[in-house]
């Protein structure tokens, strides 16, 4: 529900993974855009609980609402397909309260898409890492080259796991396919290590490194 450039990254990217999906959006134009990308696009009013009914949607077992300036129309959107039944809900917020209410009318997953890039990009520039996710346990990842400390040693050797208090987890060329780290991996010249932890500790691996 909402073709914008969050929901329409989210159902492309569920086409590429070999989903079936609809699409709903009020927008005739953006309906028309995405008529020949998504599996079924349809123009209605995601609110409109009779319609949704009409068009089958509480027999999908999830739903994602992309909507998100439009206060009203994504909670309003939010309620009407848990009145109908669908058992997984995901919606974007745009500010803590906005998830608040999402999530006491029926969303079992909340959003925030601009909050979590603005932090990702934010790690991404200040430190040495190439890529980070965190998790909301205080956990984290991230892809880092490697410090020339460990450049010709195994992982054994180089003690990352005591002296960091990281986990690393695989190790990558460029040009080459993913290897899972083990005690006994050699770290060769230029590659990237996937490491793994508490976030403070992840962070200052990357940044210190």
């Amino acid at each position: 529900m909402g073709l914008g450039r969050f929901g329409g990254a989210v159902a492309d990217s569920l086409v590429n993974l070999g989903h079936e999906v609809l699409g709903i959006d009020s927008n005739a134009h953006i309906v028309q855009d995405w008529s020949d990308r998504l599996t079924h696009v349809v123009e209605a009013d995601a609110t409109d609980t009779e319609a949704m009914r009409q068009l089958g949607v509480q027999d999908f077992s999830r739903a994602v609402v992309g909507i998100g300036t439009h206060l009203e129309a994504s909670v309003l959107t939010v309620l009407t397909l848990a009145e109908i039944g669908v058992p997984e809900i995901w919606a974007k917020a745009i500010s803590v309260k906005h998830g608040k209410i999402l999530s006491s009318v029926g969303a079992r997953h909340v959003i925030f898409p601009e909050s979590e890039m603005g932090e990702r990009v934010a790690h991404l520039i200040t430190g040495r890492m190439l890529d980070y996710i965190e998790f909301d346990d205080g956990f984290a990842i991230a892809k880092v080259r490697s410090p020339q400390e460990a450049i010709g040693r195994t992982l054994a050797d180089t003690s990352l796991r005591t002296k960091w208090g990281v986990t690393v987890v695989g190790i990558k060329l460029p040009g080459e396919d993913f290897t899972y780290a083990r005690p006994e991996t050699v770290v060769p010249p230029g590659c990237i290590l996937i490491v793994a932890g508490d976030t403070s500790k992840v962070e200052r691996f990357a940044a210190e490194t």
